[in-house]
């Protein structure tokens, strides 16, 4: 069920329809908000809107970065269960 979550952002308050727990929603505003004020200190000149755009490219970065990660670690968990197997095979048969 969706429901409305009012979440403060750079000083501007955002009214979110989500299924989420509003928890959830806080805290994610909260992660936005932290890279804002983030980019805000070395872009102190700046527009909101550009300011927003740089933190978005940020976060995009951490996420892309991330799901690599979880990427390799998988296919090296694929890889060790396999040389696992091959030499349980082995010492079976012996």
């Amino acid at each position: 069920m969706k429901r409305s979550v009012a979440v403060t952002i750079a000083g501007q308050r955002y009214t979110i329809k989500s299924d989420a727990d509003e928890a959830y929603v806080h805290s994610l505003a909260g992660v936005v908000n932290d890279k804002i004020k983030e980019v805000q200190k070395g872009a102190k000149t700046a527009p909101l809107q550009a300011v927003a755009v740089l933190a978005a490219l940020q976060l995009a970065d951490e996420l892309e970065r991330e799901r690599v990660r979880r990427s390799d670690l998988r296919k090296r968990v694929r890889e060790k269960s396999r040389a696992i197997r091959a030499f349980l095979d082995r010492e079976l048969k012996s």
